[in-house]
């Protein structure tokens, strides 16, 4: 008898081994001598066959065990779903085959009341909060529970996903999350300092990617923790200056993305990644001169005025907004048909910090023909074809030059916004900085 449990032992350790290393041929092996085996879990985690593939992202594996009628929430000693655990570890193509196979996104854990979309945003996988969200629109926990209610779960410290993810400085999911509904100004309960905001959070963690993102947003820098703390002031303590500057109240206020008008919400996502660029830009700029201690100003795009001139002559003026005279037009206003740079159609929208009491929003107007903007374009760019006809009709019109029309006839209300220079790439934060008092993920345990 005891040489039978030791061999059961052996088999048992060989599929775990199997399953973890990707190993399809030795796990199916073992399954055909003992099928089992499929329900033995590891003896201190109390995890499954599928937790470990989930885990390791062994796609194939993950893929034969739920073949084999394998249910996809089955649970590990502290409630924990292999969906939790690919969450955790990042693996994409395991969180999309378990999703596709039923798992419940809308299951908590027992050790911090989490789910899969904490895990993701905790441990800054942002290509799984995704899928995680997009998962969420499709299914019945929209219908059931409410899309907005699904992404600002909290868990058993009252902590939302977008806390987690400003806490660990994780960008990129913050982000997301704010991207999808997200509430910036949400307060924790336990987690961290009680009362706590997304913005507390971040300036706790040091992440200036993370702060600019939530101010971006619309983050209060006067909101209070229960400790009667703003954000600028957990900054000071935890001495991130930088980030303190930016947080300081006095400095000048952000332009904020106006998520609550409609065609902003509705923009296809090529025109929406041009605003978004071209806002996170002019805070750039703001950052800048707040960071050098020094009034604002605005400065060209194209670096010197020499370089200005040297440029004149490849652009064509027609491509050119005719509100700042420094950008190529980018966007279209639909129905109308006029065109404007980035920078000057963030200008129509969110040039001021919208008041959060205000229930209803005021619709921007097109410039040229004020009528209302419905819908925002990525603007078609012109061939050489059409640039040569439209010079062709307007070649005996006198034409100013760039500088003196930018200096004569440039909307004063736009000048904030003009010269924002070049579109780069956002810089992406990372780190992973556990809370204090807070249960850390360990790697999985295989001890069997």
């Amino acid at each position: 008898m005891g040489q039978g449990l030791s061999c059961r032992t052996s088999e048992k350790k060989e599929l775990f081994s199997a399953v973890q290393l990707g190993d399809l041929e030795t796990v199916e092996e073992v399954l055909k001598r003992d099928s089992s085996l499929i329900h033995h879990t590891t003896v201190y985690d109390r995890s499954s066959a599928l937790h470990v593939a989930a885990a390791s992202g062994q796609i194939e594996v993950l893929s034969l065990l739920l073949d084999r009628s394998v249910t996809p929430d089955i649970l590990n000693r502290h409630k924990q779903t292999p969906l939790m655990l690919a969450a955790m570890h990042g693996k994409i193509s395991c969180v999309t085959k378990l999703i596709e196979a039923g798992a419940n996104i809308l299951m908590f854990d027992s050790r911090n009341g989490r789910t899969c979309l904490h895990y993701a945003a905790y441990y800054g996988h942002s290509d799984c909060l995704q899928v995680i969200l997009s998962a969420a629109r499709a299914s019945p926990v929209a219908a059931s529970w409410g899309y907005s209610r699904f992404v600002n779960t909290r868990d058993g410290k009252g902590a939302t996903a977008l806390h987690l993810a400003a806490r660990q400085g994780c960008s990129e999911c913050v982000h997301v999350l704010l991207d999808n509904g997200a509430i910036v100004y949400a307060s924790t309960d336990r987690y961290g300092y009680p009362g706590s905001t997304p913005l507390h959070l971040a300036a706790r963690s040091g992440s200036l990617d993370c702060i600019r993102e939530l101010l971006a947003w619309g983050a209060e820098r006067l909101q209070i923790d229960a400790a009667g703390r703003i954000p600028y002031t957990v900054a000071l303590r935890r001495h991130h200056r930088a980030c303190a500057a930016l947080l300081n109240p006095s400095a000048a206020e952000p332009l904020v993305w106006p998520s609550p008008l409609k065609f902003i919400t509705e923009l296809n996502h090529e025109a929406k990644a041009l605003l978004e660029r071209a806002l996170m830009e002019a805070n750039r700029e703001r950052e800048k001169a707040i960071l050098r201690g020094t009034v604002y100003t605005s400065t060209s795009p194209l670096g010197s005025e020499s370089r200005i001139e040297d440029n004149a002559s490849e652009a064509s003026e027609t491509d050119l907004c005719c509100i700042c005279f420094d950008q190529e037009c980018t966007i279209e206003v639909q129905e109308c048909g006029h065109r404007m740079c980035a920078q000057c159609t963030l200008a129509l929208c969110c040039h001021n910090k919208p008041n959060p009491t205000t229930s209803c929003h005021s619709i921007p107007v097109c410039p040229f023909c004020r009528s209302n903007i419905v819908r925002l374009v990525v603007a078609k760019v012109k061939t050489e074809n059409e640039k040569d006809s439209d010079h062709d009709v307007n070649f005996t019109k006198p034409q100013k030059s760039w500088r003196s029309r930018k200096s004569s006839e440039g909307s004063s209300s736009f000048r904030g916004l003009s010269g924002l220079g070049s579109f780069r790439r956002m810089s992406r934060g990372s780190g992973r900085i556990a809370a204090e008092n807070e249960w850390v993920d360990k790697p999985l345990n295989l001890d069997i």
